[in-house]
């Protein structure tokens, strides 16, 4: 055991020629942080994602290979296609592929969007616990330094104020702030407008059914409250949550909800007692949330079967 320690603790050293020349165009220099990013992508399964997508298109090039480098390169240095190539370079691993077959991979990898997203959520589900009963909906949008609109590339009301064609992402998130599934549409989209398209691939494609929506005020059209009510689910399994601003809020809204008096407490066995916010002790009761809601009627509201639908306006 001694000698074996010896062996495996033993020194060497290495002799260097000041004088003799490094090979030309020889690497001797290699990346290996990106193995970290590896073993996650092959563990999501994207590998055989990628070949059931060659399966069904004629292509030359090896799709995994491209994909993985486009995905290692956009964490470690985020910039254009061509650089992503070159940074790849540096890897253990090189690339097998030209900067041309990127270009093609790229059409490829946007019509199989919707099947890769899928795909890896499900992949994702066998690996850890995914929490979907309550889902997040945001928008935001990039643009094209372009000469003119084309395409998906339109203008619209962008983010930064640039006067420049821009296109628009939707983007779901899980309870624990996992991205869930994205669509991209034309730039002069409404943002209201791109939910229920989104929401629907969802239920199709994720085998996803019973979940509550939270979004910020901009999305919270009748349509898509609507389409969320549990008058519109076979069984009440979705729902919809959203924010409003007081200051927006009709008169006697705002009274009801800055009102002290006819607090619940969120939690409580005591539905039926009541609080006021002004006899509560500040520092005993800083955690707890305390909340009121009512039901409102909007000029917007559906009839159906003869009743009005309406929704629910809570105060916390």
């Amino acid at each position: 055991m001694n000698e074996k320690e010896a062996e495996e603790s033993a020194t060497f050293s290495i002799n260097l020629c000041a004088a003799q020349d490094l090979p030309l165009d020889q690497q001797n220099c290699f990346n290996g942080g990106y193995l970290f990013l590896q073993e996650i992508y092959y563990e999501l399964g994207l590998d055989r994602i990628c070949r059931a997508i060659a399966l069904r298109h004629r292509f030359s090039y090896n799709l995994n290979s491209i994909l993985s480098r486009l995905v290692y390169t956009r964490i470690l240095y985020p910039s254009s296609k061509k650089s992503s190539l070159e940074e790849s370079k540096r890897f253990i691993e090189q690339p097998s592929f030209e900067l041309h077959d990127i270009y093609r991979a790229l059409s490829i990898i946007a019509e199989e969007s919707d099947y890769i997203q899928s795909r890896l959520f499900q992949n994702s589900c066998r690996i850890s616990s995914r929490k979907t009963a309550v889902i997040y909906y945001d928008c935001t949008n990039f643009y094209f330094e372009i000469e003119k609109a084309e395409e998906d590339k339109q203008y619209g009301v962008s983010k930064e104020n640039r006067p420049l064609p821009i296109v628009e992402m939707g983007l779901f998130m899980d309870q624990e702030g996992i991205p869930l599934a994205f669509d991209i549409s034309a730039g002069n989209t409404s943002e209201q407008s791109t939910l229920i398209p989104l929401e629907k691939k969802l239920m199709d494609r994720f085998d996803l059914s019973k979940f509550v929506i939270c979004t910020d005020s901009g999305l919270s059209s009748a349509t898509n409250r609507y389409f969320n009510s549990p008058e519109m689910t076979a069984s009440g399994n979705r729902a919809f949550i959203t924010t409003q601003s007081v200051k927006k809020l009709k008169s006697f809204l705002k009274d009801w909800a800055l009102d002290p008096a006819g607090w619940s407490l969120s939690g409580s066995p005591d539905d039926k007692h009541l609080y006021n916010l002004n006899d509560l002790d500040e520092e005993k009761d800083y955690e707890r949330i305390y909340y009121k809601s009512r039901w409102i009627k909007e000029p917007g509201d559906v009839i159906i079967d003869g009743k009005n639908k309406r929704k629910r306006l809570n105060s916390s």
